[in-house]
């Protein structure tokens, strides 16, 4: 699969599970992942519950809803690699480059190997 060209193009809802070290799951909204060139996927994220269960528990799972009729998307199982704390990398990385309530808060770059990936519906991994 073609995660950069997907994920490029796709509009839809993005949703983050992590778990703590006790396993209690916590999910949370997420814009679409940036795809690295080397096939790694990131996401910014601030220091909040998902980031902070990041810490302890590497593992993660994203589903991504995609607008519009049915259901369309896809599943990715994601371990974490490492995370960045350059804010002026993080910035060039935005989507959105106006400021923003809370913009000048700490953030991370957070990068993700994908373990496999399923539609969004059915059991058949891509």
């Amino acid at each position: 699969m073609d995660w950069s060209a997907y994920f490029e193009n796709a509009r839809g809802t993005g949703i983050l599970g992590t778990t703590d070290a006790s396993g209690n799951v916590d999910l949370a909204i997420y814009a679409r992942p940036h795809v690295m060139s080397d096939g790694t996927i990131a996401f910014v994220m601030r220091p909040r519950l998902s980031h902070q269960n990041l810490q302890t528990t590497a593992k993660a799972a994203y589903m991504f809803i995609e607008k519009g009729e049915g259901y369309k998307g896809y599943r990715l199982y994601l371990t974490k690699l490492r995370e960045e704390t350059d804010q002026e990398e993080i910035g060039k990385l935005r989507r959105s480059h106006h400021e923003k309530a809370g913009e000048s808060e700490q953030a991370y770059l957070v990068y993700f190997r994908i373990e496999g990936s399923r539609p969004l519906v059915g059991d058949n991994p891509l």
